[in-house]
């Protein structure tokens, strides 16, 4: 670990970053630091430098975070934009740190090259998050690297692999690991509160209106867009909205699937006590609707990700359903009308009752989870929980200098961001193929899930079908069902779907493989 920055020190040294390096050179050069660092706490009033990796919305909640715990300082935003990181952002974090201001710079490596960086915290764009944590552990740093923690399969085992070897804390931003409202839910269940369960249905109801027609637009002013493109190719931008909107194209994204729906996986996940890939994979959907929005039959939007998409994912034993609503919805209720349900939650089936994470209520999704009876009466209320909780538990694992303390490592992300990487491969190759509702239903037949999927068909049909999409015309796809090979992380029989657990780099931007991390 690298030296932990004091107050006094800080105000004694410069901040002057070292000169970036190429990707090769920098790790060769940063696995021999970390040979020579030491682990733990200098001083008791030493202070964590932190350097945050981005500056949008989502990083302002890492910075609100670590400019408030008073073991770390922030030394450093880094963001190829220039323009994110005004004055008045940097003023506000000085002004909770006696007046020191953090450094702005485009380039995360000139952060990295500081052994006065303590932490990372990561909260980029989704195509950047693994190469950004495995850049840091080998740098000697702690990260917090925001969900999915990775863009695709290939990069999930890089990280974890890079965790092992440089002994780092990696934390993974799936918060609801944190919350006492989940923990004691998950617990209740293993339990067996509500009797045996081997049945999960994830649920992303989360209205995205279209982000507007492709085009041809320019690279915005203070733009590094060499940068900020990094692992994935240099392509034209053909997104009106530059930030943001990139969680709809799959170039940097992954859809609500991996976005949003990467939280309910994981909980789903952890209710049904699963600590492997699925054995099978199939999807369904489609991005559906936004010409009726715009009023415009011709209209082709900018996304091509999924807003529509049920994946179904078969553990042998066990199955999870993945639900991904992005147009108008009201909750899921079960047993229907019986509880208020959940539009953005995870619900456990259970031999003598439900388990149901997150409600409606948009201020309860993280901080509330309850257990009914098969009648739908509440057996019990599991409350309390905030963004707050995670950071802590990766600070305090980070103080201990114990990786295996955080309650969301690289292998726990890996695993949950996995399957929204997986459900969405199993659409991509079936995008083109459009099936009617009875086609749809016939080659799902035999496919395991509680409700031999006909129930989630016709749910989805009656959706799309309130928002006014006639499926005659528009019809959905439907994707090949996928083996997966848990042992060695691999489709069986199936070369295109395994091209797409990784993708092409461009040097210097390269994850490496696990063994060459």
């Amino acid at each position: 670990m690298s030296r932990f920055l004091s107050r006094r020190r800080f105000l004694e040294d410069s901040l002057i970053g070292i000169t970036a390096v190429a990707g090769a050179a920098y790790a060769a050069s940063s696995a021999a630091t970390v040979a020579q660092e030491s682990a733990g706490l200098t001083a008791a009033n030493d202070k964590m430098g932190v350097a945050v990796i981005g500056s949008g919305g989502r990083a302002k909640n890492h910075m609100d975070y670590f400019k408030g715990d008073p073991r770390c300082i922030i030394l450093y935003i880094v963001d190829p934009d220039t323009s994110q990181m005004s004055d008045k952002l940097i003023d506000d974090i000085a002004a909770t740190q006696g007046g020191i201001k953090p450094q702005r710079v485009a380039d995360m490596r000139t952060a990295f090259d500081d052994k006065s960086v303590d932490i990372v915290a990561c909260a980029t764009s989704n195509h950047w998050h693994t190469l950004t944590g495995v850049w840091a552990v080998q740098a000697g740093k702690h990260v917090y690297v925001e969900k999915p923690g990775n863009h695709n399969v290939h990069e999930g085992l890089a990280l974890v692999a890079a965790a092992k070897k440089y002994n780092r804390v990696v934390q993974i931003g799936t918060q609801c690991r944190s919350m006492p409202a989940n923990a004691g839910l998950v617990k209740f269940v293993h339990e067996g509160g509500i009797g045996e369960v081997n049945f999960a249905r994830g649920l992303c109801y989360k209205r995205r209106k279209a982000i507007g027609a492709s085009g041809n637009f320019p690279i915005p002013l203070n733009v590094d867009y060499d940068l900020w493109s990094g692992p994935a190719p240099i392509r034209p931008i053909t997104r009106q909205r530059f930030h943001y909107d990139w969680h709809w194209q799959r170039l940097y994204g992954n859809g609500d699937l991996g976005n949003q729906g990467a939280h309910q996986t994981d909980i789903a996940r952890w209710l049904l006590g699963v600590e492997l890939l699925p054995q099978a994979v199939i999807s369904y959907g489609g991005r559906l609707g936004y010409d009726i929005e715009k009023d415009d039959p011709n209209y082709v939007d900018a996304g091509d990700v999924a807003n529509t998409e049920v994946s179904i994912y078969d553990y042998g034993d066990k199955c999870m359903v993945f639900e991904t609503r992005g147009l108008e919805t009201g909750p899921m209720t079960i047993p229907a009308g019986q509880n208020p349900g959940t539009v953005v939650g995870v619900i456990a089936y259970g031999k003598n009752g439900y388990a149901i994470q997150g409600q409606n209520n948009k201020a309860q999704t993280y901080g509330y989870s309850a257990a009914f009876d098969l009648d739908g009466k509440l057996l019990k209320e599991f409350t309390g929980g905030n963004d707050g909780d995670h950071f802590r538990n990766f600070i305090d694992a980070v103080v201990k200098g114990d990786p295996s303390a955080v309650n969301a490592d690289a292998k726990c992300g890996m695993l949950s961001s996995g399957l929204s990487h997986l459900g969405n491969i199993s659409y991509y190759l079936g995008e083109k193929n459009r099936v009617s509702v009875p086609e749809l239903k016939s080659a799902l037949k035999g496919i395991k899930s509680l409700d031999n999927n006909d129930e989630t068909v016709d749910r989805t049909v009656e959706h799309l079908k309130a928002n006014g999409i006639d499926l005659n015309r528009t019809p959905m796809s439907v994707g090949p069902l996928l083996k997966f090979n848990t042992e060695t992380n691999r489709f069986v029989g199936n070369e295109a779907a395994n091209a797409m657990l990784t993708r092409e780099y461009r040097v210097p931007y390269i994850v490496p493989k696990p063994e060459d991390v």
